[in-house]
């Protein structure tokens, strides 16, 4: 069983004020943005994350595929729409994996879930991505403060050996 977590990519991009504000100067940084932060949580959470970009207008587009660790991008062809392409994706995969799909579209949530995946909104997947955010910081700020002492690193048998050494001095 795997868990799989597909975005509508501009849907996101639209709906997160940040992303919203650098795709106004800059739609490729925004997307590069979304793919940043959505690396960091796929990694933390141990799933697959796809991002779908659609190119529905874009003349003579093929889809394009670029993958990371745990994550896939995906930009559709000409002529399919990131909602389509998320209804096929659904439909192909095993009823036993667990797939959630983020998007704003209330008509796409409908069909995500009469075929058996689960919706998100976009403003619960900013949620999800900064409650993982903070639980990062955390561990990194508990690796720092924490000392390398000799009794974090050695067995409790040597530790005692070396106290009984130290105490009959």
């Amino acid at each position: 069983m795997k868990e799989y977590l597909i975005l509508d990519g501009y849907n996101i991009i639209n709906a997160w004020k940040e992303l919203k504000k650098i795709a106004n100067e800059s739609l490729e940084m925004a997307r590069q943005k979304l793919v940043e932060i959505m690396v960091e949580y796929a990694s933390y959470n141990g799933i697959k994350v796809i991002i779908v970009f659609d190119a529905y207008l874009v003349k003579g587009s093929r889809s394009v595929f670029k993958e990371y660790e745990n994550l896939e991008t995906v930009y559709t062809k000409e002529n399919q729409t990131a909602d389509s392409y998320i209804e096929k994706f659904i439909s192909q995969m095993s009823k036993r994996d667990i797939i959630k799909v983020a998007t704003n579209d209330w008509a796409e949530q409908q069909i995500i879930l009469g075929k058996g995946a689960i919706r998100i909104s976009a403003r619960e997947l900013k949620m999800e991505v900064d409650f993982a955010k903070s639980k990062i910081s955390k561990k990194i700020i508990q690796k720092k403060t924490k000392k390398n002492t000799l009794d974090s690193l050695i067995d409790e048998e040597t530790l005692s050996k070396l106290e009984k050494i130290r105490r009959n001095r």
